[in-house]
């Protein structure tokens, strides 16, 4: 009986997808949207596998959003996938995790997808903890995409919000000393449009839309600085059930809102 409802509901769910794609084509997009790419280790327990499964799966997920993403034309995006406190998770899970990476990062260096496209991807964050082999596939990855003139498409791995202010501060100050600049001077140059400028998304616009799924109603230091203005969407699904319906209900929350204020 189950079944049989399941597949009456299909046509239903693809009118209503369909329907609901062409509304939000009509509409405003973000210029920048960020995503918090939670849940994948409560989705792979849910299944009664081992937590680093779910990566796997969350790996999935995030390439059919980024085809969403440039379907929808949105000109940048920057996905979280890996946070400074999560070296601190358990020692096989960081080391699939840095399996995944190498895969992917060569993966992607060659998909037909990155350089139809023109995407240009940029690895953002602290790169120290990360293997060689590591870092080798993310430079490779950056380098095959460094002249594409698409979409921007910014990976933060070994990311913290309030590490890139202090790193930003940190490289204003630095480069204060080299010039030889009293205190004072230094002072005077430590402005927000200074600091926005050594910010790891330097150059490009700030986020105007931000979601997170697994139900976190928290940003957890995702672009602190970046994020003052930004509005936020929390979907109530774990990141690998995140399906394109839940996304187009989420940027038509965001068309909405920008109608609302006249933006």
């Amino acid at each position: 009986m189950v079944r049989r409802l399941l597949a009456l509901s299909r046509p239903l769910y693809w009118y209503y997808e369909r329907r609901l794609l062409k509304e939000v084509k009509g509409g405003p997009m973000p210029r920048h949207l960020g995503l918090i790419l939670d849940g994948n280790r409560r989705y792979a327990r849910m299944l009664g596998l081992a937590p680093t499964k779910g990566h796997e799966f969350g790996v999935k997920k995030a390439y059919e959003v980024l085809e969403w993403c440039l379907e929808l034309g949105i000109r940048t995006v920057t996905v979280w996938v890996f946070s400074t406190d999560n070296f601190r998770r358990s020692p096989e899970e960081v080391e699939e995790l840095m399996r995944l990476f190498v895969q992917e990062a060569s993966r992607m260096a060659e998909d037909h997808r990155i350089h139809r496209h023109q995407v240009q991807v940029r690895v953002i964050g602290r790169r120290e903890g990360f293997s060689q082999e590591v870092l080798e596939a993310l430079e490779r990855l950056e380098s095959r995409t460094r002249h594409h003139q698409g979409m921007v498409l910014n990976i933060a791995m070994g990311y913290g919000g309030r590490e890139e202010i202090v790193d930003a501060v940190k490289r204003l100050l630095l480069e204060a000393h080299e010039k030889g600049l009293s205190p004072k001077e230094v002072a005077e140059a430590l402005t927000p449009e200074a600091i926005a400028e050594r910010l790891y998304t330097a150059g490009l616009p700030d986020p105007d839309f931000i979601v997170r799924t697994s139900g976190e109603i928290r940003l957890s230091g995702f672009l602190l600085w970046q994020s003052a203005y930004s509005e936020f969407y929390f979907a109530d699904v774990l990141w690998p059930e995140f399906r394109k319906i839940d996304f187009l209900r989420a940027l038509r929350s965001y068309q909405a809102r920008e109608r609302r204020f006249g933006r």
